[in-house]
């Protein structure tokens, strides 16, 4: 049992329940079965592979979609792979994107060795480092309570690193058809008539 007190799931739950009208990307493993636990959504682009790539992917939509605020949901270990990547949004500014790392302090897809947040690597600061507008390490249910409504409104990007247990949960599988999630994020982002 992990020391830090908050439970996965539940963050998710509460963080997607003020999403509005926000797209979502996860990243690989327990991001996008959290995420479905909470309620599948069309606007839920679930990410079976690419270690790594979800903040880049959040990038993109970000960029491309000014005008929707753009939700990433991945772990430490994922954000650890590329973490190269915050540098390169924080020097594109995107105001309407935020991240937020389900950060266990293990790398729970290959059988739960330590990542370096264990060893005090602190995501936050590298996010603060890289130009992001906002960061934060979320430890309390206040301080989760607290900076979800900065995942939607502040200006971005904005970073949230959000210590939570390693306490095992029912997996809760979303679709696994690439082509099929595809499609229908793509219809709830640009409507049926876009592809008429």
């Amino acid at each position: 049992m992990s020391a830090n007190a908050l439970q996965r799931r539940e963050v998710v739950a509460a963080i997607l329940r003020q999403r509005g009208d926000a797209l979502v990307i996860t990243g690989l493993g327990s991001p996008t079965w959290d995420a479905c636990a909470a309620g599948d959504d069309v606007r839920n682009f679930y990410l079976w592979g690419g270690m790594g790539g979800a903040p880049m992917i959040g990038l993109g939509l970000a960029l491309a979609q000014p005008q929707r605020r753009v939700l990433v949901l991945t772990g430490d270990g994922e954000m650890l792979m590329g973490v190269g990547s915050l540098a390169t949004i924080g020097v594109q500014r995107p105001a309407n994107l935020s991240i937020v790392v389900l950060d266990n302090e293990h790398y729970g897809e290959t059988g739960m060795q330590a990542t370096h947040t264990g060893a005090g690597v602190d995501l936050a600061a590298i996010a603060k480092a890289s130009l992001f507008a906002e960061t934060a390490t979320l430890r309390t249910q206040a301080d989760l309570q607290a900076f979800i409504p900065k995942l939607y409104a502040s200006q971005g990007p904005v970073f949230a690193s959000v210590k939570v247990s390693t306490d095992k949960v029912p997996m809760t599988l979303p679709l696994r058809d690439g082509t099929h999630i595809k499609n229908r994020f793509r219809e709830a982002l640009l409507g049926p008539e876009a592809f008429k």
